[in-house]
């Protein structure tokens, strides 16, 4: 029996407009019908797991949880206060499951990796087990297919168990010329950011290695609390604690790590390049998403989520059309991408986080038109969800039913609103928006005041947490 422990932190700018802060690729549908985290759970179905213990931050965790309910895989989420790269991400897991008496063999994997061949990431992963139970750190090396420079790679030394190696090092990013010299070698891996180990063999390297990291996450876990599935930990304390990758606090430095090689059609997903590469293409060597249209042009990836685009004489580019940004990139360029996000972010614009469809616990809006001293929303509220008790102190709004029915609270008033009726809600007036139906519920809300900021909400009851 092995426990999953996903990883689903991370913004991957470099996919920018499609994947922003709140909602980064690994929520995203980008190489089938699941989302990247419903993937990487999905391609365990035929390994004997627990159920997974998921690792996220507090603005992500509705979105995990929901996304976990859909494929019926849903098992506890730890909550980070605080990003600190995944060395104490993986210990706050090993210590949870060994408090609970589980010294399980942990299969850490990043949520938003594509693995095309899955008997054969199976078949690795039933082979490691019996490795991993020995006391091995065990790390898999993905074999390369080309010189890559965009990754780390791992050099395999003499074979140790079974199919197990030692590990003689781990190499930064290469350059072109290097990563040449990797590949013809036979010597080297991609490091895939894939590991299995013990629970309590973790935290003895760690120990060994970097104790700081521990203790504080030792005192983050010991005062946790729950809340429906999720677990916080003491953010005073896991904010002291220092922020390192599992690489190079624990596995360049212990004397157990052995890499297993894995051939099984691997991306990380770390660019648009890698959308392109993994799908299928036309005669031409495009990848259409969406309403496309192309003349004369070949080699590009083109997404278009909301509007027809069309190129015409286009060559090696990315298209990418969202409901509030488009983005137009050379291919060979794609990994610059983040620097416009760092420069919108250096703007102050709300592009680089957010998307003009904003998903709640409750369900999800669309900010369909924004003015110096209105804004109009399009909610849509699922079956039995509620929003929280509320009330502003700068504006106002009006609510107008679309399909569904809506059960209002308007001051001391709770009443039921139907398709084509409206209520108005004063400035200070205390209001709640519930779904008491079958069908989800969707409303306009036109919103008129003199600051119109999502921290304009003072919660005084809420289901999901907030208030």
């Amino acid at each position: 029996m092995i426990t999953p422990i996903i990883l689903a932190g991370g913004s991957g700018s470099r996919l920018w407009p499609l994947s922003r802060g709140s909602m980064p690729k690994q929520f995203l549908k980008i190489s089938s019908e699941n989302t990247m985290i419903q993937e990487t759970v999905l391609r365990l179905s035929e390994l004997d797991t627990d159920s997974p213990l998921c690792l996220c931050n507090e603005e992500h965790r509705f979105v995990v949880a929901e996304q976990m309910r859909e494929i019926d895989s849903l098992g506890k989420i730890i909550l980070e206060p605080i990003g600190r790269n995944t060395a104490p991400a993986i210990a706050l897991a090993a210590l949870s499951l060994i408090e609970q008496n589980t010294d399980t063999v942990m299969l850490v994997l990043a949520a938003d990796h594509v693995i095309e061949n899955k008997t054969e990431f199976q078949d690795v992963i039933k082979k490691s087990i019996p490795i991993a139970e020995k006391g091995k750190l065990v790390t898999f090396g993905i074999v390369p297919t080309h010189a890559e420079t965009g990754f780390g790679y791992i050099q395999k030394g003499s074979k140790c168990l079974s199919d197990a190696f030692v590990v003689n090092q781990f190499v930064e990013k290469p350059d072109a010329q290097t990563a040449n010299k990797y590949l013809s070698s036979g010597d080297y891996l991609w490091n895939s950011g894939m590991f299995m180990f013990k629970a309590s063999r973790y935290i003895e390297e760690l120990e060994k290695h970097h104790p700081k990291i521990l203790n504080a996450c030792k005192k983050a876990i010991a005062r946790t609390s729950t809340d429906m599935d999720f677990i916080r930990v003491d953010k005073v304390e896991f904010i002291k604690c220092p922020a390192d990758s599992i690489d190079y606090a624990v596995m360049e430095k212990t004397d157990s790590a052995v890499v297993v090689p894995l051939d099984a059609s691997w991306n990380d997903i770390g660019s648009f390049s890698a959308i392109w590469d993994i799908n299928d293409k036309d005669h031409q060597g495009n990848v259409h998403k969406g309403d496309v249209l192309s003349y004369n042009s070949s080699n590009n990836l083109v997404i278009a989520e909301h509007k027809l685009v069309t190129t015409v004489g286009l060559d090696n580019c990315i298209v990418i059309e969202t409901k509030d940004a488009v983005l137009v990139a050379n291919k060979d360029c794609v990994q610059d991408v983040k620097k416009i996000v760092e420069e919108i972010k250096s703007l102050g614009r709300s592009e680089a986080d957010i998307h003009r469809q904003v998903y709640r616990p409750w369900g999800h809006y669309d900010l369909i038109g924004v003015g110096k001293r209105d804004q109009v929303k399009r909610i849509t509220v699922k079956p039995g969800e509620k929003l929280s008790i509320q009330m502003h102190h700068h504006r106002a709004e009006h609510w107008i039913v679309v399909s569904g029915t809506a059960k209002v609270t308007n001051g001391d008033k709770v009443f039921l609103l139907r398709e084509n009726e409206s209520t108005y809600i004063p400035i200070g007036t205390i209001h709640a928006l519930e779904n008491p139906g079958v069908i989800p519920l969707e409303l306009i809300e036109v919103q008129s005041g003199g600051y119109l900021g999502e921290d304009d909400i003072v919660r005084f009851e809420d289901r999901y947490g907030r208030a």
